[in-house]
Parts: C-alpha cells; sequence; structure tokens
C-alpha cells in the first residue's frame, strides 16, 4: 500500500483549531502518513513551529473579528456573514486546484466547511454541534440546521470530546440529534501531564481575536500592578518580536512551544485564561487549576464557563467583575473536581487507524 496524503487545515478563529490538531498530526506522522498543513496568520506561525520539518501551503483564513465591546458578539458576526460565506467558497476552490496537483488521499478540516473533495476522504472536526447563538433555542436550531447541511458535504464528523453524559462541552457536543457518520473522538490536547516543581504563583495566558484580547490583557496587566507574587504572562502571538517590560517578579512572553508551555502551566500554581474548549482540555489533560473567564458576549465560551463552574470543574468569573483580590481566595476554596475525566482517551488514535483503512479500501 502507498503511503497515504493528508492535509489538515484548521481554522484561523483564535489558536485553538491550531493546537487541538497537533496531536492529530502526531498521531497521521506515527502511522505512517504523508501529511501537509495548510493555514495562515498566528496559526501558521505556531504550527511550523511545532512541525518545522512539514510541508505548507498558504491559505487565506476567515479573518473574523470582535467588536470591542461586550454586547455586540452576534451582532459583529452577522455583519461578517457574507465575508464568511466568501471565504467558504474560495477554499472550496482552491481544493480544488490543490487537489489536481497534490492528490491528496484524506483531508481534515478543522471547522473549515469549504474543505471537502469527492476524491479524498473528507473529514470535519468541531465540538459545537449545537452553536448556542445567545439569541434563544429557535435561533439555536435554525444555526445547527444551517450547520448540519455544511456538515453533510464530509464523509465524517469527529467531536473532540467524551462520548455519553460525562463529558465537557455539554449541549455543545451533545445535541439532540447528530449529524451522520458522527465520531467522539476524546479531548485533543497537545500538552503532557509530568511532575515539575513550582516556580510561579501565576500564570495568565492570553489567546482569542482581536480587540478582546488586548483589551484583556491591558486589564490585567493593571491587576498585576498590586499583585504580590511571582507572575508568568504568555501574550499568545506566535511571530511576536516585541519586548515589554514589567515588574522584577513578571516575566512576559510573546509565545510558548507546546512542551514549553505544558511545563509552564504545571509549574504553576494558578492559571488563568479564557474558557475556550482548546484551553480546558489542556486543563483537564494536566489536571491544573485555573480560573476561566470567558470572552465577554461569547455565548460559546459563557456557556462553557457556566457549566464547568456549576459542575465543579474549573472556578470561572465574568470579565466585568474579575479581580485578582477576590478571584484567588474565591478559587482556593473550590473543589476542581477532575474524577469524571482522569480516564486517558485515545480514541483519536482509533479512529485514524480506521481512516486509514477507509484510503487503502478506496485504494
Amino acid at each position: 500500500m502507498s503511503t497515504p496524503k493528508i492535509l489538515v487545515a484548521p481554522l484561523d478563529w483564535g489558536l485553538g483549531h491550531a493546537t487541538r490538531c497537533i496531536p492529530i498530526v502526531n498521531e497521521l506522522i506515527r502511522q505512517g502518513c504523508a501529511v501537509w498543513i495548510a493555514a495562515a496568520g498566528s496559526s501558521l506561525q505556531l504550527l511550523r513551529a511545532q512541525f518545522p520539518g512539514l510541508p505548507f501551503l498558504p491559505l487565506d483564513g476567515y479573518r473574523v473579528f470582535y467588536h470591542n465591546t461586550n454586547s455586540r458578539f452576534w451582532w459583529t458576526i452577522a455583519k461578517q456573514v457574507p465575508k464568511i460565506i466568501a471565504s467558504v467558497r474560495h477554499e472550496h476552490r482552491w481544493l480544488k486546484d490543490v487537489m489536481d496537483e497534490y492528490h491528496f488521499d484524506v483531508i481534515i478540516s478543522d471547522n473549515r466547511y469549504g474543505l471537502y473533495h469527492a476524491g479524498a476522504v473528507s473529514v470535519f472536526i468541531t465540538h459545537q454541534l449545537n452553536i448556542k447563538t445567545g439569541m434563544g433555542s429557535l435561533a439555536d436550531r435554525v444555526i445547527r440546521l444551517i450547520n448540519y447541511r455544511y456538515i453533510r458535504n464530509f464523509n465524517e464528523c469527529w467531536v473532540p470530546d467524551f462520548e455519553g453524559c460525562e463529558n465537557l462541552a455539554g449541549d455543545l457536543s451533545h445535541p439532540p440529534a447528530l449529524p451522520l457518520h458522527t465520531r467522539y473522538t476524546g479531548p485533543l490536547s497537545r500538552l503532557v501531564k509530568k511532575e515539575e516543581i513550582k516556580r510561579y504563583d501565576l500564570m495568565i495566558i492570553l489567546s482569542g481575536p482581536e480587540p478582546r484580547r488586548t483589551i484583556w490583557e491591558k486589564k490585567l496587566m493593571d491587576e498585576l500592578k498590586t499583585y504580590e507574587g511571582k507572575v508568568l504572562v504568555v501574550r499568545g502571538l506566535p511571530g511576536c518580536t516585541e519586548i515589554v517590560e514589567a515588574g522584577k517578579e513578571i516575566t512576559i512572553m510573546n509565545f510558548l512551544s507546546s512542551d514549553e508551555l505544558g511545563a509552564a502551566i504545571q509549574q504553576s500554581e494558578w492559571v488563568i485564561c479564557r474558557s475556550g474548549y482548546s484551553s480546558v482540555m489542556d486543563l483537564v489533560q494536566l489536571q491544573q487549576k485555573a480560573i476561566l473567564i470567558p470572552t465577554p458576549g461569547q455565548p460559546e465560551q459563557e456557556y462553557l464557563a457556566r457549566r464547568l463552574h456549576q459542575n465543579k470543574i474549573f472556578y470561572t468569573c465574568e470579565e466585568h467583575r474579575f479581580s485578582l483580590q477576590r478571584c484567588l481566595p474565591e478559587a482556593a476554596g473550590f473543589p476542581y473536581d477532575f474524577s469524571l475525566f482522569k480516564r486517558a482517551s485515545a480514541d483519536y488514535k482509533n479512529h485514524i487507524g480506521y481512516l486509514i483503512q477507509q484510503y487503502a479500501k478506496r485504494g
């Protein structure tokens, strides 16, 4: 059997789609596949650093931006729908041209709706089968129907969560009805749990699209002016060379590799970060105590934060109520119950093996 040629392409909406593709790419390589990656912007920079020996193809992102106020998320997104649809059509045409040259056997798309092709096994990765709009159940249902219509273009839909009621993403990944060929892969994390000596009292991980990332960074830096403890701030800016000065007990890094990030998280007593799903999967993988702050006005992160707090998995707080002085003592008394998620899940490795078998049958 010839070596399967596989294209992996994450969405550029934050870095989470790229980071959760890392274990997928690692397993594809382990199972003897030839892998290409298509990406742009920060996702491209991150994945180039992680996989310097792999070939990369430039593919424009959706370039979605957020409003700088808390209440206009869906209005801001709605205004960008024509641009998003145009991006989906563009990437579908792009793939047709790329297939003429490279003849990929498998395409793995993380939330890029246009990357499917009749000449390949096409896989769509998403944890949001049931997209939260913040506009009520009727709007959620309409968006879910549209979402499923696009997903039907793919041979398989992979959901990075546990199957069954003991799961991480709740209604997001476990809607009333599933698309055909849906498979739960278990959570996808690039990080590895190890024994580390504590070096930091607090670690702050910044992430997400602008301008909210910068707004949140400024607020946190103001909070740190009165904080007495050793702090590591990771700005989430791969490729950035800016040097930011802070107090002598504050270390600021623009970006960390996967190995460096995993080690730093485990060297920290506390982590503060957004409640993005990839961050949640990483923290559960490491069983790390954290304070999660959802991006204001983003229904998915707000839902995840509420659910994780109610289920006593992570302490969470809304951004407008956040202060270190109040949140750290409250978080210290939070149970952080990871007992349901201590089981290891390598289902994605089995799915990749099945995917290669599908390719062999086509050949």
